[in-house]
């Protein structure tokens, strides 16, 4: 079977971003990396569920953290800041989280501002984007 593409072409309002990220401590994304990364085939990206600025040591902290909890390494190319985040709808049972560079995005695509890391890295655990060249997310929840 061949994978499709993702397509998002709807998105969460505010209002359900605000109730979808009820309970959400944090998602992770993983991504093939371009190809010319051999060493760091991976892009991942962690959506903090938090607008709050972290200073460098905890930015560093968070980062080791989820390095050692996800079997992930050789971390490059590290972008961590408030980054405007929306959520497209697609046939996957969660929204898939949407980092908002570009400012004609962040003017049509309703948004909720989050702390959110971004690099290229390697693991084992993350085969699908590794091997297979796709994309995930998954959501933790907090109780």
């Amino acid at each position: 079977m061949e994978a499709k593409a993702i397509v998002t072409d709807t998105y969460l309002d505010p209002i359900e971003i605000s109730t979808h990220l009820k309970n959400v401590d944090y998602i992770i994304m993983a991504a093939d990396a371009p190809s010319h990364f051999k060493n760091t085939p991976i892009h991942f990206t962690i959506f903090l569920n938090t607008s709050e600025k972290f200073p460098k040591d905890v930015q560093e902290a968070i980062l080791d953290k989820f390095l050692d909890e996800q079997g992930i390494s050789k971390p490059v190319e590290l972008m961590s800041q408030l980054m405007p985040v929306g959520f497209g709808k697609s046939s996957q049972d969660t929204p898939m989280p949407l980092l908002l560079v570009r400012p004609q995005d962040q003017q049509s695509i309703p948004y909720e501002v989050m702390f959110v890391m971004d690099f290229l890295a390697d693991s084992d655990n993350f085969f699908e984007a590794k091997n297979e060249n796709l994309t995930g997310w998954s959501y933790t929840y907090n109780t």
